[in-house]
């Protein structure tokens, strides 16, 4: 039997349970409590990203089911967005999937004009700080963050 096939997609209203199941697992693999930030951004994609001006990325096998997902939050300072709620399904891992969804990520910043590319995460996560430094993100000072988990900031600049 052949490797699934994957594409990245926009998010479509059919995405809503894969894009919460999805976040869920990865805070709850990651020994993390889901907090409230993550709470409304789960619940409500299309109010708390979409419509403020970001997007969401899908990763999709070819029978259409998600894989993964990734979304690009509109900073306040109208200059950049935050990467935020990446993850891919255990399964899924290992093929390059987390690294394309950031080159998404980073066509679509630079192709609205964006400056930066911003992300919290936590230093547990190695692998995820791995891919992030790869990538060319570089490390700044404690920011404020509305997450009890995030002790690592990192941007990039485009």
């Amino acid at each position: 039997m052949s490797e699934p096939l994957y594409r990245i997609v926009g998010y479509r209203p059919e995405h809503r349970a894969a894009w919460k199941a999805l976040n869920e697992a990865w805070l709850h693999e990651g020994g993390f409590r889901i907090e409230d930030k993550d709470r409304k951004v789960l619940g409500d994609p299309e109010g708390q990203v979409l419509s403020q001006g970001g997007h969401i990325f899908i990763v999709e096998r070819e029978d259409g089911t998600a894989a993964g997902c990734c979304a690009l939050m509109a900073m306040d300072d109208g200059l950049g967005f935050e990467v935020a709620k990446m993850t891919i399904s255990p399964e899924a891992r290992g093929g390059g999937l987390a690294m394309r969804l950031l080159e998404a990520c980073e066509a679509r910043a630079r192709a609205v004009g964006a400056h930066r590319l911003y992300l919290e995460t936590s230093s547990t996560l190695g692998p995820a700080l791995a891919l992030y430094a790869r990538f060319g993100f570089v490390h700044l000072p404690p920011q404020p963050t509305p997450y009890a988990r995030a002790d690592v900031w990192m941007e990039k600049r485009l």
